[in-house]
């Protein structure tokens, strides 16, 4: 007599755990989320770039799309998690995401963008790129935004396609 057992769909795999561990990797999140972003607001435009960006040096191994995506989500988990102390929005998880993707080694840029919404006020956002794509957005916020600043200032040129 066969077996009438249907497979059962495998659940998602958890994300890879992010760089630096764990619970050491989250506190440094939070910290930096809850007390340099609100400091970082304070700086000069023409300083945020260089206080942004980590001086360490970039692994020689580039990281693929689908870890600096995952890193991305590990990120914004842990934003979610810290609220009220952490604040919500677009530049908390921008900054936040900016600084510890980049300090793994992810060559993504920060941008800064505005739109007019009305005659009454304007809209601002900011995003991450990989590679000239959008990073972990629900859509692409290029065509709804006029890029102000990015950082960094000036991106490596993409790589050629093959022919």
């Amino acid at each position: 007599m066969a077996s009438s057992s249907s497979k059962k769909p495998e659940p998602r795999k958890p994300d890879p755990p992010p760089p630096g561990g764990g619970a050491l990797f989250a506190v440094r999140v939070l910290a930096f989320a809850a007390l340099a972003v609100p400091l970082l607001l304070r700086t000069r435009l023409d300083r945020l770039g260089a206080r942004l960006t980590p001086a360490a040096p970039s692994p020689a191994a580039p990281v693929p799309r689908q870890e600096a995506e995952a890193l991305a989500r590990a990120i914004d988990r842990l934003l979610l998690a810290g609220r009220p102390l952490v604040r919500s929005g677009c530049l908390t998880r921008g900054i936040t995401r900016y600084r510890f993707l980049r300090r793994a080694g992810v060559p993504v840029a920060l941008h800064f963008g505005m739109t007019a919404m009305t005659a009454e006020a304007d809209a601002g956002h900011c995003w991450l790129t990989l590679d000239g794509d959008p990073l972990g957005e629900p859509r692409d916020p290029r065509p709804l935004y006029v890029e102000m600043l990015r950082i960094p200032a000036l991106l490596p040129p993409r790589p050629a396609e093959a022919s």
